[in-house]
């Protein structure tokens, strides 16, 4: 089940979070320095062991200090104008995640910031279609997908792509 909720992803207990992650895997602005912040002081050493993930990547840590058992740090594609594999990239962003996700066995629920639309600029309409759609491959798999907006505005576009993609009665 795929959810839109307008949330601080970083008071969510769910299996796993997903961090918008810069490729150095240091705490930035938005999302990454909220759950940084949050997971404590646990989370930079870790991120700091692993050291590097490039766009369309994704890997994951511990939660430590947050209600969620784990964080899966994927680090999405800076928006270029849309001619340089933005969308692509960002598609494999979520894969990549969903990958790591099943490889857990002890995640089944997640939930997911609008990756890529803060300070990397992807236009959130365009990042809201790309991700429902992976999110559907992965639908079965899960028991609960969550999208944790932070915002009105982002809430909305979400839900829009989910009624836009939703499956048919059949």
């Amino acid at each position: 089940m795929i959810e839109v909720l307008r949330a601080d992803i970083t008071t969510l207990a769910v299996d796993a979070i997903v961090n918008a992650a810069n490729a150095e895997l240091i705490p930035g602005g938005g999302v990454s320095g909220a759950i940084h912040r949050a997971a404590g002081r646990e989370m930079r050493a870790a991120c700091l062991a692993i050291g590097h993930c490039e766009p369309g990547g994704a890997v994951i840590t511990p939660g430590f200090e947050l209600p969620a058992k784990f964080v899966i740090h994927a680090v999405g594609p800076v928006w270029h104008g849309g001619n340089a594999g933005e969308r692509d990239t960002l598609r494999h962003t979520y894969g990549s995640i969903f990958r790591v996700a099943r490889a857990n066995p002890g995640i089944r629920t997640i939930a997911f910031p609008a990756i890529s639309t803060g300070i990397y600029g992807f236009p959130k309409e365009a990042a809201a279609e790309v991700a429902v759609g992976v999110m559907r491959l992965h639908e079965a798999a899960m028991d609960r997908i969550l999208a944790a907006l932070f915002d009105d505005e982002s809430a909305r576009i979400y839900e829009r792509a989910l009624a836009r993609d939703a499956p048919e009665d059949g």
